[in-house]
Order: structure tokens, then sequence, then C-alpha cells
């Protein structure tokens, strides 16, 4: 696997050409709407175990193989013509391995609604070790407001994938709710009941077993949070099922703010199977232009979570979107939500060239319509292979999405090219 970004006069056709690989499955591979135009700056995943390199003059082994990210060693071992590596000569054709060894085998998480398209998730499903099924909104009397998710996990259990039953404290019609969290946390009879309606559920719906995802509790609420997470656990485990919970992006224990506060992070390390950090939303709705998850600030995440959580335990959050915002930036103004193939088609109507902050590892650009200035932040194979190279460096469990409910080809190839995906049965 080569990503390739686009550069003047490059086509379809030439990348074909140049790697020896379908038009058509380059057009696939990538989602490519308007076939006859490529953007500068734009990342082309090309598929291949390998591509014949033409030397052009003043080439070395040394800069080859950093073009194409493989070694000089790679290079030689497919070449045993090549006898000595300094005298290489401009018009020489030389092979060029793409496939690399892989870094491990790792857990794949991706969270899905209910809705999603049934051709998308039969795509996704064998990229995946587990599916969430967004969600269970828990009711003030510790009920839970039912969802159409038998499909789902039938599918997921035809490809070895394990379905996860989520919960969450969303009021239902409306966004998460500080004071639903406190009702459940501070009544342990709605707990229970809660409990009894989650494990009937599980064992009802063969899920695989259970993801948290309560947020924006009340600091004050904190300890009893992490005590109702360890009822669970405590009821759960015995029953041979897996808990997960999902965490805020914390840099430190007492990091200030509502979303942050009451996630414990070493209590949740001690008690679940996996915590899923939701490392996205530095770029969000409702806050000014920014890439969605800055590799710099994950890793920041990062950082700090493996000296408090084992790190297996934690698979890092990837976002699948892109956001596009309205300039100047005005404080209650909204960006529109981008899938990332949709990010790179609008680039493409517009005639934008696509920028890529080193930094942050993200893509961007800039356009005007209706006299107006826009720019996007979105994802591509490059800020996706930044992110999974962060999964080897801190020997992390694995990875989560949010969410699968758009199909974007590129991910799952840069994924399947660096790791095994851990299937269970």
């Amino acid at each position: 696997m080569v990503i390739h970004v686009v550069r003047q006069g490059d086509s379809v056709y030439s990348l074909s050409s140049r790697y020896g690989v379908s038009i058509q499955k380059i057009i696939a591979d990538n989602s490519l709407e308007d076939t006859e135009r490529l953007m500068i700056g734009q990342a082309i995943v090309v598929d291949a175990d390998s591509v014949n390199h033409t030397v052009t003059p003043g080439e070395s082994l040394y800069s080859i193989a950093r073009r194409y990210n493989t070694t000089v060693f790679r290079i030689l071992s497919a070449n045993p013509s090549i006898t000595d590596p300094s005298k290489i000569k401009a018009g020489q054709v030389i092979i060029i391995p793409l496939s690399a060894e892989k870094l491990g085998t790792i857990d794949v998480n991706g969270y899905a609604f209910p809705n999603i398209n049934t051709n998308v998730l039969e795509n996704t499903l064998p990229n995946l070790t587990y599916l969430s099924i967004f969600s269970y909104q828990v009711r003030p009397d510790g009920s839970l407001a039912p969802i159409q998710d038998t499909p789902l996990i039938e599918a997921a259990r035809r490809y070895n994938v394990g379905p996860m039953m989520v919960i969450t404290n969303i009021k239902e019609g409306a966004s998460f709710n500080s004071e639903l969290a406190h009702t459940i946390l501070t009544n342990p009879d709605i707990q229970n009941t809660l409990l009894e309606n989650i494990v009937r559920t599980l064992n009802e719906k063969k899920y695989f077993g259970l993801d948290i995802d309560f947020e924006y509790i009340f600091p004050r609420d904190k300890d009893l949070y992490t005590g109702f997470i360890k009822k669970v656990t405590d009821r759960l485990h015995p029953l041979g099922y897996t808990v997960t919970t999902a965490l805020a992006p914390k840099t430190s224990e007492d990091q200030p703010g509502l979303l942050y506060e009451a996630h414990d992070y070493g209590a949740h390390g001690a008690l679940v199977d996996h915590v899923i950090l939701m490392t996205y939303e530095w770029g969000y709705t409702y806050g000014p232009p920014r890439a969605v998850a800055p590799v710099n600030l994950v890793e920041d995440v990062l950082q700090y979570a493996v000296t408090v959580i084992p790190s297996k335990k934690i698979l890092m959050g990837i976002p699948n979107y892109g956001y596009d915002w309205t300039l100047p930036f005005v404080q209650g103004s909204s960006a529109r939500s981008l899938t990332n193939p949709g990010a790179v088609s609008l680039a493409s109507r517009v005639g934008a060239q696509i920028l890529f902050d080193t930094k942050a590892q993200s893509p961007f650009f800039n356009y005007y319509e209706n006299g107006k200035q826009h720019v996007v932040w979105f994802e591509d194979a490059r800020s996706i292979q930044a992110k999974l190279e962060l999964v080897d460096k801190y020997d992390l469990g694995g990875v989560s999405y949010w969410t699968i409910n758009s199909f974007f080809p590129q991910n799952w190839i840069v994924l399947n090219s660096m790791y095994n995906i851990r299937k269970v049965r």
C-alpha cells in the first residue's frame, strides 16, 4: 500500500499505469466521484504489493525508500540484481515493495446507529472486532428506550464481530443530560432496576458485552459513577460479558470541566475490560475551525492515559467525518458536518487545493461560495496513518471509530496494511 499525494498532471489513468493497479480499483478504493479531476494535494491510496519505479536523475535508494515509506534493505531484497546500492542510474527500473510487515493484532470497535445502510455495514464488518450499537437511552426509572438493533446484532455475529450494547444518559428527544445521570447514580433501587434491564437485554438479544457512555456527569457524582461501574462489572463479568466505558479526552486527572471531572481514568482502567478514549471533537460543530483530531493533541491524551490505565485496555478514538466552517467564525454559528469522501468531492466541485497541516497531521482546504469564505477540515489516508502509528507507539489495545455509518475505504485499506484485526466468536 502506498499513499500518493496528487501533483500537477496526475490522473487516475496515470496512477493506474504508474502503479499497475486498475482504474476501477483506484476509483473504488478512494470513493472517487469525479474521475476526470484529481485535486492537487489529494491523498490517493494505492492498494498494491509492489510498484516499478524508474530512477530519475539525482535519486538515491535512500530518497526512493523515503518516497515510498519503505527501507533501502527491503528495496535491495526485492532487487538482487543491484549489487552496488550507490550506483543506480537514471532510467533504471527497480521494484519497490509496498507491503510492510504488520505491527501486530489489535481490537477495532465501530459505533453504528441502527439506521446504518446495510451495504455500508456489510462492507465494514470484516474490519471490526466489536460493533457498538448506539444507543439504549437510560430513563429516570431505570428502564431503557428500545432501539431496532436486531439486524445489526445478527450481521455482526455472521462476521465474528462482538455486538456491544451501548447505554447512554441521553435524555429522550434531547442530548446528554447531567440531571438524568444524577438520578441514576444517587438511587440504588433505580440502579438495580437498570442492571436487571441490561442483563435481560444482553441475554435476549445475544449481545457480547456492554459499553457505558455517560457524559457530562456532575463533578460531585464522580465517586458515585465509579461505584456504579463497579456494580456493573461485578454483575456482568461472572456472566461472561465484557464491559467497556467511553471516557472524555483528558491530559490530567484534575482537568477541569463538566465533560472531564467525573471520568476517573485510573478507576475505570482498573475495573473494565476496555476504555474508549474519545480523542476527537477539538474541532466541533459550534467551535472555531480546527482539525477534528489533531494528532499532537491526541498524543497528549495518550501520554497521560497510559500512566494510569493499562495500555492494552485503551481503544483510541478516531473520527470518521469532517466539518465545513463559514468564515469569519462567529460564536454561536455552526459548522456543517461532512463525510471524508464528501469533503474531497466538495474540494473537486469548488476546485480547491488540498493542504496538509504537518503539526496536526490533518488535511484541510479553503473555498469561496456565495461570497463567503469556507474552511474544511477532514480525515484522509495520511491522517489515519499518523493516528494508527500511535497505537504501536503506546502499545494500545486498538482503536474505536465514531462512527461507521459512512463508508471510508481509504481508512480500512490503511488499517489492514498496518495491523491484523482480532475477531471474536
